[in-house]
């Protein structure tokens, strides 16, 4: 996929950037009634919260700027703007970058912005951690990328802890410090020109805070990098290592220039600073007096003269560093290992399919054709068990989501890359599960003796474990926390068990809430496992309700009986007698064709004629007719909407990813 932009210089990772804000303003709408991503929202114009306030900075190539003050004086949100996290759309006044308008699509795939908080994934190692990152988003091959990260390596101080796994709350791994340098490891290994830090040092030590400064310092002046970080209580020698210092109050630029010149402001306004105490501290300490005397010497001299830098060349066009399927490849191996060092999670989910499914054959053993109604009710079970199941990955898909969307907003891949790694990783991991509870089940409860009923029981539990994979990963994008995730996800099936045909009959279901039978993710396996089950073989019909020797209740495979005649009082008592509840599901009247094609009812539940035991019709007068389509096709069209389900929920969470960055992008920005 190629991209066109506006600037050349914008795709050269070697380009120096300056970057201005020009009486740029940013406020937000308080909003209530927020319920994670369900939320209402209620805005009062009236009561605009303004976090910045008219602010003019500029930052240069071969220099650290420091963005310092009080908590909730708009730190973050500044660097947000100056990094394109916030478009200048959602901005009063200008952000430019070499004196023009800022492309921040653009912009961020050629600049490095580490949050505040390290987005990293645990069980890999802070070399895996390094090289990944530098094959997506490095051209060249492995060889280049290899060379970059022991460059990289060297240049943090992280060649002693290259083997240790980075770690998390259930792995001890590298201290805080080291991750932190892992962190700016990982928006460095594309060598970016411009390098944006949210308070870098907050957590460390005043040892690891200083080498992480000093490192940054000479970074800028020897690669000479446009860097800025935010940082809240420096000590003295960090100060040292600043060459600017923006410090704001209220989202008002109160100083922006040397420290050196903070000083001499001080000194102006009447303050003597004591010796035991920096000029930054004391400054924000007597910030609320020194508003109205230094606001009017904030502005940075525009008129000096600066250096020049790249024009604009309309015909550059972006691509991504790799082709899709070097992309799967990378993203596969890395899902690999995340996925088979979470031993817990893997063991556990592989032991859960084993012995789930020796309980539910034990419980449902030898469950013959005269207990039909039990047979359905551990179709349903299995399913709802089936579905649930992967809600426990919830955790794991949440953290992967913000380290997706970082990833996925700086141009390292693209989303369909990740989609098809994740779900070609899932397939085989998934049909071991299957298979573990598949044997068990099908063998115990007595279904279908046949070699072909096997394995078609064993497609349909292997791709309802991967829709109850897609459905979940779907829902840790849109959720906010992990229970939100879990509740959402209970809610949801419970609804879909509700609406899947079992519970509740589908002519009973009120015309408006018909959609959700559609929807259902329940009913499309339990129809195929019904349709398996109760399906005939070969063109012959099998038998659903058997009574006095006769056949009640018949099913098709590739046949659909249509009962167009009247039927006997008898029969009908007898039908309505039945220990079955597949006669009720369509005891009204046949689909239409459309209908048939679109629902792909696997039960035919219509009334087949009642043989008595001497060979006679019983007295009943029904007529039965085939539809002129082949075994094969009748089972493709019969499968094809729950396979639909399955690839439409892999869609869906691609589409999704896509738009919660558009709705995150939307959302207000906190201080």
């Amino acid at each position: 996929m190629v991209f066109q932009v506006q600037s050349a210089d914008f795709c050269n990772l070697k380009t120096q950037y300056k970057i201005n804000a020009k009486s740029v303003s940013y406020g937000i709408f308080p909003t209530y009634l927020q319920f994670g991503w369900l939320s209402q929202h209620k805005v009062n114009p009236i009561l605009k919260k303004q976090i910045l306030r008219d602010v003019n900075c500029e930052v240069t190539p071969g220099e650290i700027t420091a963005i310092a003050g009080p908590s909730g004086a708009g730190k973050t949100t500044l660097i947000e703007v100056l990094g394109g996290v916030i478009p200048p759309c959602r901005l009063s006044g200008e952000v430019l970058v070499n004196d023009r308008p800022m492309n921040t699509t653009f912009f961020r795939r050629v600049s490095g912005y580490v949050t505040q908080e390290d987005l990293l994934f645990p069980l890999l190692t802070v070399e895996e951690t390094l090289l990944y990152s530098a094959r997506l988003r490095l051209p060249g091959g492995l060889d280049n990328s290899k060379a970059r990260v022991q460059d990289l390596l060297v240049e943090l101080g992280l060649r002693h802890v290259s083997g240790e796994r980075i770690g998390g709350d259930n792995h001890r791994g590298i201290s805080g410090g080291e991750k932190r340098r892992v962190s700016i490891g990982v928006d460095l290994v594309h060598d970016p020109s411009v390098l944006l830090m949210d308070e870098p040092t907050s957590g460390l030590d005043s040892g690891a805070a200083l080498q992480l400064i000093s490192m940054l310092h000479s970074m800028a002046k020897n690669h000479h990098k446009t860097i800025v970080l935010t940082i809240h209580q420096p000590g003295f020698r960090i100060l040292e290592l600043f060459d600017k210092i923006m410090l704001l109050a209220n989202g008002t630029m109160v100083h922006h220039g040397s420290l050196n010149s903070l000083e001499h402001k001080l000194k102006s306004a009447g303050h003597d600073i004591p010796r035991q105490v920096n000029v930054l501290e004391f400054s924000m300490d007597v910030i609320e007096t020194l508003i109205p005397d230094m606001i009017e010497t904030v502005i940075p001299d525009m008129n000096e003269p600066k250096p020049q830098f790249n024009g604009i060349n309309q015909d550059y066009h972006l691509q991504y560093p790799n082709c899709v399927l070097t992309e799967i490849a990378i993203l596969s191996e890395r899902f690999m290992y995340t996925i088979f060092r979470t031993k817990e999670l893997f063991i556990g989910s592989i032991l859960q399919g084993l012995l789930v499914g020796f309980l539910f054959g034990m419980l449902f053993r030898d469950m013959n054709r005269s207990h039909t109604q039990t047979q359905i009710g551990f179709f349903a079970s299995s399913v709802g068990y089936l579905l649930y199941t992967s809600s426990q990955a919830i955790p794991i898909f949440f953290n992967e989501c913000r380290i997706l969307m970082r990833e996925i907003s700086t141009g390292a891949y693209r989303i369909s890359s990740y989609t098809i790694a994740n779900t070609l990783v899932f397939l085989p991991i998934l049909f071991i599960v299957a298979l573990l509870f598949a044997i068990p089940t099908y063998l115990l409860v007595g279904l279908r003796d046949d070699l072909d009923g096997f394995f078609l029981y064993l497609l349909i539990v292997w791709l309802t474990l991967l829709t109850s994979n897609s459905f979940v990963s779907l829902f840790s994008v849109l959720v906010s926390n992990f229970m939100m995730g879990v509740s959402s996800v209970a809610i949801l099936m419970g609804m879909f068990s509700l609406f899947s045909g079992f519970f509740i009959v589908n002519d009973d279901i009120p015309k408006y809430l018909m959609f959700m039978h559609h929807l259902s993710l329940v009913r499309y396996p339990f129809e195929s496992l019904l349709l398996n089950e109760f399906g005939g073989s070969k063109g012959r019909w099998r038998c659903l309700q058997r009574s006095h020797g006769g056949c009640l209740v018949s099913g098709f495979f590739r046949s659909w009986c249509c009962a167009t005649d009247l039927i006997e009082a008898e029969t009908k008592e007898a039908l309505n007698r039945a220990d079955t509840p597949l006669y009720p599901i369509y005891r009204h009247a046949p689909p239409s064709p459309v209908d048939r094609l679109w629902t792909s009812r696997i039960i035919s539940g219509w009334v087949a004629p009642s043989q008595a035991s001497d060979g006679s019709d019983g007295g009943s007068r029904s007529f039965c007719k085939q539809l002129p389509a082949s075994e094969l096709a009748h089972t493709a069209v019969t499968i094809l909407p729950y396979h639909a389900s399955v690839m439409a929920d892999i869609s869906m969470v691609q589409l999704n990813y896509l738009i919660l960055d558009v709705y995150r992008s939307l959302q207000p920005h906190t201080a």
